[in-house]
């Protein structure tokens, strides 16, 4: 089991990542886009959404940091943007810890398959502390 860093930015991650890279000499960071996911038809993506990075991720001095830019029109708030990822293999754990963490808090996304993962979702905390959980034996 691990718990990764998941920073936010308001459309300049590719900036970011590329600066962080180049800073601690890592791995060209391979870029998913949000226009490279598939749309559903009753939710057309914003022509400006196209090119921010959905998803991305480094590893800084042995840890894993994620990345990814918030969608247009979503609230971004320099210091509140970062959450953390639990990322395992177990599901019957990662249900486990979801389901304590929404204790006092609040449901982002239920626990779900996505395109990712066959299982991930996303939680605040009764503490205000934000939690993604994603059920993979690797992270993009």
């Amino acid at each position: 089991m691990a718990i990764h860093p998941y920073l936010n930015f308001n459309g300049n991650t590719r900036e970011a990542v590329t600066f962080y890279s180049k800073v601690f000499e890592t791995e060209k960071p391979k870029i998913l886009t949000f226009g490279e996911m598939a749309t559903d038809p009753n939710y057309p993506l914003p022509e400006e959404a196209k090119d921010y990075v959905m998803h991305t991720r480094l590893t800084i001095c042995g840890s894993t940091v994620m990345f990814s830019d918030t969608f247009p029109g979503t609230p971004f708030t320099v210091g509140n943007n970062i959450s953390l990822a639990i990322v395992l293999n177990d599901l019957d754990k990662l249900k486990h810890y979801f389901q304590q963490l929404q204790t006092g808090g609040s449901v982002i996304m239920e626990l779900q398959e996505t395109e990712w993962s066959k299982c991930y979702g996303s939680l605040k905390d009764q503490f205000g502390i934000e939690w993604q959980f994603n059920l993979s034996d690797e992270v993009i």
